[in-house]
């Protein structure tokens, strides 16, 4: 009905043209027409509008995730997204199994979601074997490249885009922090996971922490754990019989979900430690060296943003993250009788006391 009142406007002007330009009334009701025209179409998409379905797949849990999951979404609603009126998200969480993650990945391609949002360089990976047409945004991967998620930053090419939070690199600073803060300090503990089915995340972590502990004459002492309590337990127990004198681990989704039992057992154990999110060190932890991943997800909405308006993942250059915060907590440091130096407290971006 537009096109045709449109159409008909048209033809009439096209009949004399001169003398129809100089008609104020004609102008007007052309004018009013062409405005008419435009309500209409706005209506009529916001009546037929559709509700696009965006998958969000996580390793860990959905409680441990909950508040990087709210951080999202707010952004998400700041940019026109709404859940239950122009958008609907899916939510998958392996609950730290991470050989759900290729079933769950293939869910959420099944019900042929417009977009998948990843947490993770595993996650990534699984969506990705799932599909190779459904965009995927990664809000957070340690090395993009070298998991073989995009071709380059760049260039990423394929159906992969998103951020990634450097984290694997960031390893080697937490490492050189430990050194700085714990006095002769000569054995670090490296938790990892046994058989955590993310072998190429583990394996370029440990390459990268490898060379950084001998540049640094450090010997690293790799202890693997599963997550249930007792184990966990164990692990630090037998970090204590390898007179490790400080903590880390590998950086993963799911030690994220379980960091206030990790945070525990560092201090009954004794243990300085350093982690790869601040929220340890909300739960008590000594320090931690990372990403800003609050900034990470809400960029990764803008990403979701940008190609649900149809962007294309292969024209979007992957962001690395450019926001870091070095935070350590004095109250944990007292309570291990840990004397931090100065020079190191000067670094910090915050200082909890």
């Amino acid at each position: 009905m537009i096109k045709r009142m449109l159409s008909h406007v048209l033809v009439s002007l096209s009949g004399n043209r001169q003398s129809n330009i100089e008609n104020p009334k004609l102008v007007g009701i052309v004018s009013l027409v062409i405005t008419f025209a435009m309500c209409g179409a706005v209506a009529m998409a916001q009546q037929t509008g559709k509700i696009f379905r965006i998958g969000f797949l996580d390793g860990s849990t959905a409680s441990g995730n909950a508040g990087l999951v709210e951080v999202f979404r707010q952004e998400l609603n700041k940019l026109g997204w709404i859940e239950g009126k122009n958008i609907a998200i899916e939510y998958r969480f392996a609950e730290q199994k991470a050989e759900r993650l290729p079933e769950l990945a293939a869910d959420l391609v099944r019900r042929k979601v417009d977009l998948i949002v990843v947490t993770s360089g595993p996650t990534a990976l699984a969506a990705k074997k799932a599909t190779t047409s459904i965009p995927i945004v990664m809000a957070n991967a340690g090395d993009p490249v070298g998991e073989g998620l995009v071709a380059s930053l760049a260039r990423p090419g394929g159906n992969v885009t998103g951020l990634s939070s450097m984290s694997f690199e960031l390893a080697t600073k937490r490492l050189e922090i430990l050194k700085d803060a714990v006095p002769k300090l000569n054995r670090v503990g490296l938790l990892r996971l046994a058989g955590d089915g993310t072998g190429i995340s583990t394996d370029l972590q440990l390459k990268e922490l490898s060379a950084a502990a001998l540049a640094l004459q450090l010997k690293l002492e790799g202890i693997k754990t599963q997550l249930d309590p007792n184990s966990l337990d164990s692990a630090f127990q037998t970090a204590k019989q390898k007179q490790v004198g400080a903590m880390m681990t590998i950086a993963t989704r799911r030690f994220f979900a379980e960091r206030k039992r990790i945070v525990e057992l560092s201090g009954k154990y004794r243990l300085p430690a350093i982690y790869f999110q601040k929220e340890f060190v909300d739960e008590g932890g000594l320090m931690s060296y990372a990403a800003d991943f609050d900034d990470l997800f809400r960029k990764a909405a803008h990403y979701v943003d940008k190609i649900l308006k149809d962007a294309k993942p292969a024209d979007l250059p992957v962001q690395q993250a450019t926001k870091f915060e070095f935070v350590i907590n004095l109250k944990a440091a007292k309570q291990i009788n840990l004397t931090i130096p100065v020079r190191v407290l000067e670094r910090a971006n915050q200082v909890i006391k």
